[in-house]
């Protein structure tokens, strides 16, 4: 009986050992790859005001949504949505955030969905560089750095 057990304990454990260092499932190994940031700029605040607007490329590797932004210099940041109604240029935030799709690029960019940065703490002048810190409804939080200046005229 001895002899018996040995023949069943000793594979059964090999058979545990080997699924223990295995991956979950190929190709993933327990951390989610981050969200890729590119490109972030704050256009500087023009004088008297408290306002400004940011934009970057942002790329998920997978099916996510930018749910808010937040920054040290400002009292308050959202995702905005510009569009033409009635013949007029409006913005509005995106409550329910951005969506991004799995590996596409997706551009916050001047006349479409952009970051506004509300209540900004001392002003904007190129050169300076605007702290963001991007949550998304998934992946880990992303800390960048935009350089402030002008957008390329497009």
């Amino acid at each position: 009986m001895k002899a018996f057990m040995k023949r069943l304990i000793i594979p059964a454990a090999l058979v545990t050992l080997t699924a223990c260092g295995q991956p979950a499932s190929p190709g993933k190994t327990g951390a989610a790859a981050p969200v890729a940031v590119t490109g972030a700029l704050c256009r500087p605040t023009p004088n008297g005001r408290q306002v400004t607007g940011c934009y970057l490329t942002v790329t998920a590797p997978a099916d996510d949504t930018l749910v808010s932004i937040s920054s040290p210099i400002a009292a308050l940041a959202q995702i905005h949505e510009s569009k033409m109604e009635s013949n007029m240029m409006m913005m509005r935030e995106l409550e329910t955030g951005l969506p991004l799709p799995a590996g596409q690029a997706v551009a916050l960019a001047p006349g479409g969905n952009h970051i506004m940065l509300m209540g900004v703490t001392e002003p904007l002048k190129a050169g300076d560089t605007v702290p963001l810190t991007l949550a998304f409804a998934h992946a880990a939080p992303v800390e960048v750095t935009a350089t402030v200046g002008q957008p390329p005229v497009a």
